[in-house]
């Protein structure tokens, strides 16, 4: 790879307005949608009825075609084809371009602003039409704008990405850090990922080569994000293993091993924001498992489980992830290997969700473990949400009960109240705080506790509130400051109150 040529690709992207925006223009909503859902066709049918250089480069990069030479060549006047060969990202065969690697833009937004980059991988088996290879690099998917979103964006010194893939979590991380180290076991992968920071032209990332913590033995860091390969596999000859999701080890070890790991690797008051997934075997609650892990390793954590799969759909899900299909003999080979491991292990579910971890400083410890109450398929800026609550947290743990009454409260702008009444009933029966952004949460509470937080503007000391709410209710003051002391501590956590300070 010559940076001579990647410029010359970016100069071409560029000019053909190789962007999402353009790309949904060309194709359409509907056709859009049905990418997703892994149908091609009425994509290919729009891009067809356009001879512009992006619907070429679409056509090729992104819906895995063969493309007529001209039309590809005149697309990419600047690199040509011959360099796209040297590239790794297309060959002419019989008469046509074959694409050999996934080309795409990708759209984000984060506390920066509004960015936009082409990121390369292998392709994926809609264009292959058949099972990944086993050192397959994955481009972004759901996985990828889960942990991007999930990434604190408070400035840092230096970030480890470890287990790189493409490159993009390293990308994201370079935006909020002086220096990026990533990671990855594939030199495949590491090459992608080269590829990806020089074209969208990011610097200051070192690329290294090697499994897990090796690469980094005695460096620490501010702070280490990760997406690992911790899809459990059964370890037999007949199931592949995925360099990019399998890490090696039996079940949910290779979470287990990168949680042990980082507070090696860590400053004080660094922190960690990881994709992993926990067992819940017989008797053994997952959730519990996964925030032991991090007790054993002296770390700080916030384990949140989004979801939890039988192990049928656990297979399913991830054999179609390497491209089997479902009907096939192979399939259903694939599935008996998995549901036997999982029987023999006493495997009843898979947890699946998210870790923030901290090597605690000078902050007392910190440790919380929760099942997600809502969907948070697309919701933004969970780790700016998160980030903060550990901040206001950090802001009031060590004060005492009247201490922090001393505090003044407010309450957070995407909270609102739900009251539910019988018919006829003045009372309410439920009243639910509803979380608008973060972790989306419906807390119920009662009516002594709804009118404190509805109240807290940032004006008075939490302490005055609580008498008064006392005095209106015509309850006993003492009891009712203890009560609400406790409760306004998880009102924190959870971001729906925040301290003035």
């Amino acid at each position: 790879m010559t940076s001579a040529l990647v410029d010359a690709l970016r100069s071409d992207l560029e000019a053909a307005r190789f962007r999402v925006d353009h790309l949904e223009e060309l194709w359409g909503a509907d056709a859009e949608e049905a990418l997703r859902r892994g149908n091609r066709v009425p994509a290919n049918r729009a891009l067809a009825a356009s001879n512009s250089p992006a619907a070429s480069l679409a056509s090729l990069f992104v819906l895995g075609e063969l493309g007529d030479p001209d039309a590809v060549a005149a697309a990419l006047p600047s690199l040509g084809l011959d360099g796209a060969a040297e590239l790794g990202l297309a060959a002419v065969t019989a008469g046509r371009v074959r694409p050999l690697a996934d080309l795409r833009p990708y759209a984000f937004v984060d506390p920066h602003g509004a960015g936009e980059w082409w990121i390369a991988s292998d392709l994926g088996e809609l264009a292959t039409g058949g099972s990944l290879r086993v050192d397959h690099v994955l481009g972004v998917g759901g996985a990828s704008t889960t942990l991007a979103g999930l990434q604190f964006t408070d400035h840092v010194g230096s970030v480890l990405d470890l287990g790189t893939g493409c490159g993009i979590q390293a990308l994201h991380a370079r935006r909020f850090a002086d220096r990026v180290v990533a990671t990855d076991i594939s030199e495949r992968a590491l090459g992608y990922a080269r590829l990806n920071a020089e074209l969208n032209g990011v610097d200051g990332i070192e690329f290294r080569l090697g499994s897990l913590f090796e690469p980094v033995e005695g460096e620490r860091f501010d702070r280490i994000v990760s997406n690992p390969p911790f899809v459990i596999t059964p370890r037999s000859p007949d199931v592949p293993a995925y360099e990019y999701r399998d890490g090696g080890l039996e079940g949910d070890a290779l979470v287990a091993s990168v949680v042990d790991g980082v507070a090696r690797h860590l400053v004080p008051g660094g922190t960690v924001q990881l994709l992993g997934n926990w067992e819940y075997r017989e008797g053994a609650d997952g959730l519990e498992r996964a925030a032991g892990w991090a007790a054993a390793a002296g770390i700080d954590a916030w384990v949140i489980e989004r979801e939890r799969l039988d192990p049928p759909r656990y297979a399913e899900t991830w054999i179609r992830d390497g491209g089997t299909r479902p009907g096939t003999p192979e399939f259903e080979q694939l599935c008996a290997a998995w549901l036997d491991d999982f029987e023999r292990r006493g495997v009843e579910e898979v947890g699946f969700g998210y870790l923030v971890l901290r090597l605690a400083d000078d902050t007392p410890p910190f440790g919380r473990a929760e099942r997600a109450s809502a969907p948070l398929d697309g919701v933004a800026g969970i780790g700016a949400h998160l980030a903060a609550a550990l901040a206001s947290r950090d802001a009031i743990a060590a004060a005492d009960d009247a201490s922090l009454l001393s505090v003044r409260m407010r309450v957070a702008g995407d909270v609102t109240e739900e009251r539910s009444h019988w018919p006829g009933s003045g009372d309410p029966s439920v009243i639910l705080l509803r979380q608008g952004g973060g972790l989306r949460r419906d807390i119920r509470v009662d009516s002594s506790l709804a009118a404190v937080v509805g109240a807290c503007d940032g004006d008075l000391p939490l302490g005055v509130i609580v008498d008064a709410v006392a005095q209106l209710l015509e309850t006993d003051p003492v009891r009712l400051r203890s009560v609400i002391a406790t409760e306004v501590r998880e009102l924190v956590v959870d971001g729906i109150l925040q301290p003035v300070v």
